[in-house]
Formats: structure tokens, sequence, C-alpha cells
């Protein structure tokens, strides 16, 4: 019984996990980096600052790209 309540909480902590990442955008620079590796593992990786430096540029050039608010 107890094992159960235990894989159910860690199962419903992961899936508030995934949303809240999914939610903020913050899966999306995990997602990128396998993309490159992907479609070109010899592409150098941009660090995480990078990436959201990258992706606000592009958003504030085509704001149908993403919503921003600020």
């Amino acid at each position: 019984m107890r094992s159960a309540l235990v894989r159910a909480v860690r199962r419903t902590a992961e899936g508030v996990r995934w949303y809240v990442r999914e939610l903020t955008g913050e899966s999306a620079y995990d997602r990128y980096v396998e993309h490159l590796r992907a479609h070109d593992p010899d592409a150098p990786v941009p660090s995480r600052r990078e990436f959201e430096r990258m992706r606000t540029d592009r958003q504030d050039a085509d704001p149908r790209q993403g919503f921003r608010c600020c």
C-alpha cells in the first residue's frame, strides 16, 4: 500500500514538473540541443544564456513566433 502511494506521489510530482517546464518554456533549450545534436552533431551547442538571447531576438523580430508581454 505504501509503495503504491509513493509511486503515485512520484508520478504526480513528475507530471507537475513536466507541466511547469513546458508552461515556462524551460524545456525549449533541451529540445533545441537534442534537435541540434541529431541534425548536426558537429555544430557547437550554445549555452542556455546564448539560446535564450537567440530566442528573444527571434521573437522580437517576428512577434508571431510567440507571445511576449514585456
